[in-house]
Parts: C-alpha cells; structure tokens; sequence
C-alpha cells in the first residue's frame, strides 16, 4: 500500500508556497497599516519564515519548526496591533495571492478556509490603531490629542 501525498506535495511543493508568499509580501510591502508590523525593511525574512511555516503545515519539510520550534502563532503576533482592519488588509493581500495561484477548488477551498481562520485568530484588539501612521511622535488613532497642560 502506497503512502497518502500531503497537499504540499499535491499543490506543486515548496515553488507553489513561495508563489503565495512572494505575491502576499508584494501586496503588504505598500500597505501602510501592515508593512510597519515588520522590523526588518527587507521583508524577505518575514516571507521565508512564513513559507516555510505554510510547507510544514501542509505536509511540507519540517524547516520551520527544527529551526524556530513551535509555532506559536497568537504569542509570536501579540507583539503587534492586529485589529480588525489589520487582519482585512492581511487578507485581502493573501486572496490575491492564492487566487493568482489559480489551484483547483478542491484545493484552494482548504487553503482559503486554513488561511482565513488563522487570519481571524491572530486578531488580539479592538482599540484603535497603535502602530502605522505617527502624529507628534504618537500613533495616530483618529482620536483628538489633548496636551496634558
């Protein structure tokens, strides 16, 4: 009997995961409310750790977690702002990413459903943006600043 072919390996492999991810960082790369959630200017460390996360989550090499351990997703994004408008830019960059991997349904349908529960998950506020755009030297959150006089 013939070992089962994971979904990595049914999708095309790692070149089909660094596809998505490449065109997913393109998109973020402009985005003024996602692109200042990465300390690095060169997003290309960002875009490895996430490929090689997908690959192993999908059946893939285990890269990801022989060289960063657990994954832990909610406390490695704590750190950052992630509200509602965050997780909707984050998503709207992987759906142009995966529609221009052009899967079959059959698997672009689980991919979707994964990457879409994981977006809603790592949403950790509802307060008003704390990181993207600065007025005097203070996020600006829409709010009117009030001197402390």
């Amino acid at each position: 009997m013939s070992e089962p072919v994971s979904f990595y390996d049914q999708v095309g492999g790692m070149d089909t995961f660094r596809r998505l991810v490449d065109t997913f960082y393109r998109g973020v790369a402009s985005d003024e409310v996602l692109k200042p959630m990465y300390p690095e200017e060169d997003l290309g460390p960002a875009a490895e750790r996430l490929t090689l996360f997908l690959a192993q989550y999908w059946g893939g090499p285990t890269t990801y977690g022989e060289t960063r351990g657990h994954p832990r997703l909610r406390m490695r994004h704590m750190p950052f702002h992630v509200d509602p408008d965050a997780r909707d830019r984050w998503l709207r960059h992987m759906r142009v990413a995966v529609d221009e991997l052009a899967l079959p349904p059959a698997f672009e349908a689980p991919l979707w459903d994964y990457l879409e529960r994981a977006a809603y998950a790592m949403v950790n506020t509802f307060e008003p943006r704390g990181i993207g755009p600065q007025q005097n030297g203070r996020p600006d959150t829409g709010l009117p600043i009030r001197s402390a006089d």
